[in-house]
């Protein structure tokens, strides 16, 4: 029986160290990580980084007797840290994105802002370049108009015929007549024109004037009745047996026997004018976009 104490009290003492050991070292590393806590430190979770206990237990750095809640107590702390570090990470995650996607709309917005501005910048070329043309165009037309306004009594010779009549005689041919047609169809709806009628007739002196008069009369009553062309166009004058015009005034003088007209067709810039005018709406409505 003796023996039997004797044995088992050392047994039991051997037993009993190791949870010694583990209380002694628990409450060792508690005693830091607390005194720790209670400081301030820099870091990202704002608390003192995990320390290594100071002491190594009775067992070192292993204890070969651990058991499931003195690791538990031991790493309790380590997993508390990481959940930490896992949810500022996440946090800090959801900031950068929110961050990136603020950012991102702000470019967006900026380069559209830009966009609008490059189209309003287009635009607004594209119409001074439509009123600086419109612009050149009037210059043009003003002073188209200036040059005729300024040459309005400088009449120039168009078309020019001659009628001749027998001794006598004063009514026209059908011959004189397809000439007068051909004439007036011509000035027909135009404006800037006068007709200038001559009389010549054979004879002398104030016979001659009449007889050139009454030939040079029945041409413009020709001229009127049948082609409407209004009175105040048509300028009459009676020469009598006045020289040929354009004659060379080193040339003998010539008279002529029976009589004859001449008819001449004159036009100034007038008429050009309005056909410039005509065609330049045509040309502005043929720019604009349909």
């Amino acid at each position: 029986m003796n023996n039997r104490l004797l044995i088992a009290l050392p047994l039991a003492a051997m037993l009993a160290l190791p949870a010694v050991a583990q209380n002694t070292t628990s409450d060792q590393n508690q005693q830091p990580a607390a005194s720790s806590s209670s400081s301030d430190s820099g870091n990202a979770t704002g608390k003192a980084p995990l320390a290594p206990p100071s002491r190594e237990g009775f067992w070192g750095r292993v204890n070969p007797f651990a058991r499931k809640n003195y690791v538990k107590r031991q790493t309790e702390p380590i997993r508390d840290r990481v959940n930490e570090l896992d949810e500022l990470t996440s946090a800090n995650s959801k900031a950068i994105k929110d961050t990136d996607q603020r950012a991102q709309a702000g470019i967006k917005l900026a380069s559209d802002k830009a966009n609008e501005a490059d189209q309003h910048a287009i635009d607004a070329g594209n119409k001074a370049t439509a009123a600086q043309q419109s612009a050149q165009q009037v210059t043009t037309r003003v002073q188209n108009v200036e040059n005729v306004v300024s040459n309005i009594d400088q009449y120039k010779a168009s078309n020019q015929t001659e009628i001749r009549f027998r001794p006598g005689q004063t009514v026209l041919s059908k011959n004189a007549k397809d000439a007068l047609d051909q004439m007036a169809t011509a000035v027909k709806g135009q404006r800037g024109y006068i007709f200038e009628v001559q009389g010549f007739a054979s004879g002398k002196g104030q016979s001659a004037i009449s007889n050139s008069q009454k030939m040079a009369e029945s041409v413009v009553r020709y001229l009127v009745l049948t082609h409407d062309i209004p009175v105040y166009r048509i300028y009459l004058v009676g020469m009598g047996n006045a020289p040929m015009p354009n004659q060379d005034e080193n040339a003998k003088t010539k008279h002529i026997s029976g009589g004859r007209v001449e008819i001449s067709l004159l036009k100034n810039d007038l008429e050009q004018l309005s056909s410039n005018n005509g065609s330049a709406p045509m040309a502005d409505q043929q720019q604009q976009p349909k």
